[in-house]
């Protein structure tokens, strides 16, 4: 019973931080979230959920040496017509704009 309700515990006080914005994301300061406003970065990965009435897309993608990002699984937001063109189970090149958080093209391989 301790064991859950310290799992629990531990669990509600993590949720803030995963929950963070871009900007906080791990090899994200506060500059380089200024300096990446209107960019976007390039990375590779596969399409593991869609989800069209919340709009995004989740991928799990490989290393984004330009965030210092490890290889992970996101959700991002997505447009209507990179929601319509990803498939799951889907190889992709995708282009993220990470001062939106948004994946603005993406192209299967």
């Amino acid at each position: 019973m301790k064991l859950v309700l310290a799992a629990t515990a531990a669990l509600l006080l993590a949720s803030p931080a995963l929950a963070r914005p871009m900007a906080s994301m791990p090899g994200m300061s506060a500059k380089d979230h200024a300096a990446m406003s209107g960019k976007t970065v390039q990375g590779t990965g596969v399409v593991t959920a869609v989800d069209t009435k919340a709009g995004k897309v989740t991928l799990h993608h490989g290393p984004i040496a330009e965030l210092s990002w490890p290889a992970m699984t996101m959700a991002f937001k997505a447009s209507a017509d990179v929601l319509k063109s990803a498939k799951v189970g889907q190889k992709v090149a995708f282009s993220l704009n990470p001062a939106t958080s948004e994946v603005v093209a993406i192209q299967p391989q």
